[in-house]
């Protein structure tokens, strides 16, 4: 800063500036005199002649100049870290993205006599004031600056690239970006998004940029047929995730959502969303060091300003492939319960004291065994049910995740508790339950209508007849409706109405049940023509260590059940009727599914309880390639 620069911020001649620091102002009023000597101080004003008696010695003292500190937490810890082991100290400065006080801080680091400085301008007109240190042999190094001249930036538009090409891993085509306004982060990261495009031979519009400031941006997604976004900003993630859920769209299912990430304030548990993390710390180290090699004159050759370091998404948890291209998934309608098993020598009786010899608690209910099952076997499910407001929901919400059950459909009554059922085992398998309803009896047809959104892409609906009949019927249209077929086991039903049997694909009654439903009948076969006259298209009737009975228009026949040492019946029916909709979704015929079903079921009564009990995939096929790998013939989807 020089005189004649004083002078002319504090509008006065350069005679009159040199009297006020020299102390030879008694002529000039107290106003103009304060108003000098507070520019003067303000710019750290140093008089030529003090400049000159200063010391060329190293200071080891590195300063920076910020645009703005808020959002550089992790820049400054690799500056700081790379400063101290090269045995320097950092001076800092922030702007506040103001012109003005950018220039007070610059003479205070001329002051200071730093060694370098690390410089990330307000604006580009801001580099008229480098002359303060290269009149002072001062080194600098911008960053974050255009491209007007040389800066050490991040390397966003190749961030943008990577984005990009994970969500075209995915087989996504119709992909947009979503960008803040003014932001240079945001127009890089457009910028990779765009060569990512053209490099895979896909088409760009200018459509395909959305900005989050824009308040039809959400509308512009199913115009335009989108299902991937790539944010340039995790807190626009944010806002499109929450605005999603209340559209009832959910990410990944209806939505890839793929971000950066900024640095650890953004380390939010929920929602998961995929990211890259922004290397700051990483980039202020790489910058600080080549500074240094700047002051000590090592530099041999043109630094590399476009920085990017190697960084892995931190999960591909919010990505998905389109929905058009998934198989269909399986919409699960059923109770929601907490298990409580009670090993005994023998069932209770009444009149009868019955010993506990071991108990067990665990996820159960016909609805959630059955979601379970389904995820174990590799398909995409989601199911509807109510719970209560009690510690029993929270150990249900984290069970169903760790399954990859789809939750959305869950609702939280706040007035009741979660279902409870009491299950009484004996040593050969044999049990009897009761049941405590709880948040299970408050799930109403008014609840399907608003969760219909659940059955878009629904390939089946499981149904549970625990629930009441207008509720399971509800469930039975709204599938219909969108094209799903339905499978009800009849586990609660005195008789089912002529209304719900018609929107019943697949009846799967045990021989208990089917008794009860139809008594004047005593055969099997009897039995299953009364239930195929009176609507149902398929039935299949469970018949435990016999296997089960199958009756279509065109089939009626006996399947044995799979080779298995019988330890708890409770969810044996659930897992079957999870396998079978599991590989009929898949393409397998009725009776191949049918065959898979009771390998499933073998394996789940094999164990005890049942969430615990249900077999995964691997190694069902595993099992079954062993005994009848004839029944593999599909490829797994």
């Amino acid at each position: 800063m020089t005189i004649k620069e004083i002078a002319s911020l504090a509008g006065v001649s350069i005679s009159t500036v040199s009297k006020i620091i020299n102390n030879k102002d008694q002529n000039i009023n107290s106003e103009t005199r304060n108003r000098v000597l507070k520019i003067v101080k303000e710019y750290n004003y140093t008089p030529y002649g003090m400049v000159k008696d200063l010391s060329n010695a190293k200071t080891f003292l590195l300063g920076v100049l910020l645009h703005t500190a808020s959002q550089t937490n992790l820049m400054l810890t690799g500056i700081l870290q790379s400063a101290q082991e090269h045995g320097y100290n950092i001076l800092l400065f922030d702007s506040k993205s103001s012109t003005e006080t950018e220039l007070k801080h610059i003479t205070s680091l001329i002051k200071n006599r730093v060694d370098g400085l690390i410089w990330e301008p307000v604006e580009d007109s801001s580099k008229q004031h480098e002359h303060y240190f290269l009149d002072q042999n001062i080194p600098l190094c911008y960053i974050g600056g255009s491209d007007s001249f040389p800066s050490y930036n991040i390397d966003f538009a190749q961030m943008g690239y990577e984005l990009t090409q994970k969500l075209l891993e995915h087989k996504h085509t119709k992909i947009a970006c979503l960008l803040k306004e003014k932001s240079r982060r945001s127009q890089l990261v457009a910028k990779g998004f765009k060569k990512c495009l053209f490099d895979h031979q896909l088409p760009y519009t200018d459509s395909m940029r959305l900005y989050i400031s824009d308040p039809d941006y959400m509308q512009k997604l199913p115009t335009y047929h989108i299902t991937g976004i790539v944010s340039s900003h995790y807190a626009s993630s944010l806002m499109l995730f929450e605005q999603m859920s209340r559209m009832h769209h959910y990410v990944p299912s209806d939505l890839s959502l793929v971000s950066l990430k900024d640095d650890v304030r953004e380390a939010i548990s929920y929602p998961n969303i995929s990211s890259l993390k922004i290397p700051y710390r990483e980039f202020g180290y790489y910058v600080c060091s080549d500074l240094i090699k700047k002051c000590e004159k090592i530099q041999d050759e043109e630094p590399a300003y476009l920085f990017h370091a190697a960084s892995d998404f931190d999960s591909e948890v919010s990505i998905s492939t389109p929905s058009y291209l998934r198989s269909k998934k399986i919409v699960v309608v059923g109770t929601i319960n907490i298990d409580c098993t009670f090993n005994v020598d023998m069932l209770p009786q009444s009149g009868k004291t019955t010993r506990i010899l071991s108990t067990a608690t665990t996820l159960g209910g016909k609805g959630a065994n059955q979601a379970v099952g389904v995820s174990k076997l590799g398909r995409e499910v989601s199911l509807i049910g109510e719970v209560g407001n009690d510690a029993d929901s929270s150990l249900i919400y984290e069970t169903l995740e760790k399954e990859h059950v789809l939750t959305q459909g869950i609702h939280r009554d706040l007035k009741s508790q979660t279902g409870r059922a009491y299950i009484y085992l004996e040593n050969d398998g044999e049990s009897a339950i009761t049941i405590l309803s709880g948040a299970n009896g408050n799930l109403s047809p008014e609840n399907i209508q608003n969760r219909q959104h659940l059955f878009r892409n629904a390939g089946y609906c499981l149904l549970s007849s625990e629930l009441s009949l207008p509720v399971i019927s509800e469930a039975a249209k709204t599938a219909k409706k969108y094209g799903a077929q339905n499978i009800l086991k009849p586990a609660a039903l005195k008789t089912v109405p002529e209304k719900l049997m018609k929107n019943i694909d697949i009846l799967v009654p045990n021989r208990k049940e089917a008794s009860v439903l139809c008594p004047q009948f005593q055969t099997i076969e009897e039995q299953a023509e009364y239930f195929f006259q009176n609507g149902a298209k398929t039935i299949i009737i469970t018949l435990g260590s016999k296997g089960c009975y199958l009756k279509t228009e065109g089939i009626e026949k006996y399947f044995p059940a799979a080779d298995f040492v019988s330890v708890d019946t409770t969810g044996g029916a659930d897992a079957f009727i999870s396998a079978l909709a599991s590989y009929l979704i898949e393409g397998y015929t009725l009776e191949e599914s049918v065959k898979i079903a009771t390998y499933a079921a073998g394996f789940c009564i094999s164990r005890q309880s049942v969430v615990p009990a249900l077999v995964d995939r691997g190694t069902l096929e595993t099992h079954i390639r062993q005994r009848e790998p004839e029944l593999l013939r599909h490829m797994n989807v």
